[in-house]
């Protein structure tokens, strides 16, 4: 694992919510920084209905920022390879989130949501798929 993904992992293997700034704020508005000094590849944004689950897997290279926009998303992650039972962390509307390489992760959501995710591979779907392993971390 390249040293840049090693430092994030190990930032954020115990607790994956991301300190975001201050917003910007004047009179025309505000800006939120989400993402500062990462390179990345892809930009999506994920619209999930309640009651769904996303991820069930690890990626072995990829890592991937994201922030909920709406709804609420129950996270749960470990480290990979590892047999306990995941953690979690319920995720509001504002809050940014990261997983990093090597870490098993999946997504409930309980209400209708959006997410906008930043990520460091490419999102076309055969690089996603030759990054990824799936697993049954959670199950509704």
């Amino acid at each position: 694992m390249e040293q840049r993904a090693r430092a994030l992992r190990d930032k954020y293997l115990n607790n994956p919510i991301v300190e975001l700034e201050k917003p910007h704020t004047d009179d025309r508005g505000s800006i939120i920084p989400i993402l500062d000094d990462e390179k990345m590849e892809s930009c999506v944004i994920i619209g999930s209905k309640k009651g769904t689950v996303r991820a069930n897997h690890f990626h072995k290279t990829d890592w991937h920022y994201c922030y909920l926009t709406k709804g609420e998303i129950e996270y749960f992650w470990r480290e990979t390879g590892d047999d306990k039972a995941p953690m979690k962390v319920v995720i509001h509307p504002g809050q940014c989130f990261f997983t990093p390489p090597m870490v098993d992760h999946a997504m409930v959501f309980t209400q209708d949501s959006e997410f906008i995710c930043l990520g460091k591979n490419p999102r076309d779907q055969e690089s996603y798929e030759a990054d990824i392993e799936r697993i049954n971390l959670v199950q509704l």
